[in-house]
């Protein structure tokens, strides 16, 4: 996942995305609505926006404040500064559109809806490399205290990102502030490990 022609492709594929998703919710707003357009293409108020982002950045100081705590705050792992860029720009449009997008379970009840917000997270926690690596050195379980608590994070971060959907703030089910929330959670991220010494070069 680190090799810079890979990180560049998925960055401007990231970036395209956005804007064919904003594309869709401009269609829409004049009237002239994409019969195919992405899940959640609709506009959202500004304090949709602003309380996705406030929740992201309260979970991550839980998440520093959490790993100082338990002793574990040397262990996160380094990111490459490309890596980084296609954090911020990419993966939360990327991981959005599919999760809290194709998968936002639109057409379900409510209860149901929430019940599969959850699987959803279970797995979405588990695609990150938090309790499992592969490297050079091939698959291994990483099933440490790190891991175990790493993948936590990220769970309860899927469920807001759900929230910034569902919520009755949004009431048309936008996009737009999960990716709000989820951009700015992994800003936050990249900038803690700039300001501890966990970057470790371009790519």
């Amino acid at each position: 996942m680190n090799h810079p022609l890979l990180l560049l492709v998925l960055t401007g594929a990231g970036v395209w995305l956005f804007k064919l998703w904003r594309d869709d919710v401009r269609a829409a707003q004049t009237g002239r609505p994409n019969p195919n357009a992405f899940p959640g293409a609709a506009p959202a108020p500004f304090r949709a926006s602003l309380i996705a982002v406030a929740g992201s950045l309260l979970l991550l100081a839980g998440e520093t404040a959490g790993e100082y705590a338990l002793g574990i705050s040397d262990q996160q792992a380094k990111l490459t500064w490309l890596f980084a860029l296609y954090s911020m720009l990419a993966a939360p449009v990327i991981e959005e559109v599919i999760f809290r997008g194709w998968l936002g379970f639109d057409r379900w009840p409510m209860a149901r809806r929430w019940a599969g917000a959850v699987a959803a997270s279970v797995v979405f926690g588990l695609l990150h490399p938090f309790l499992w690596r592969w490297d050079d050195a091939g698959f291994a379980v990483t099933a440490n205290l790190k891991g175990w608590f790493s993948f936590g994070v990220v769970f309860l971060a899927s469920l807001w990102f759900y929230a910034a959907r569902l919520g009755p703030w949004n009431p048309q089910g936008s996009l737009l502030p999960c990716f709000a929330a989820h951009a700015a959670k992994n800003v936050g991220v990249v900038a803690i490990k700039a300001a501890t010494g966990h970057m470790a070069g371009l790519w």
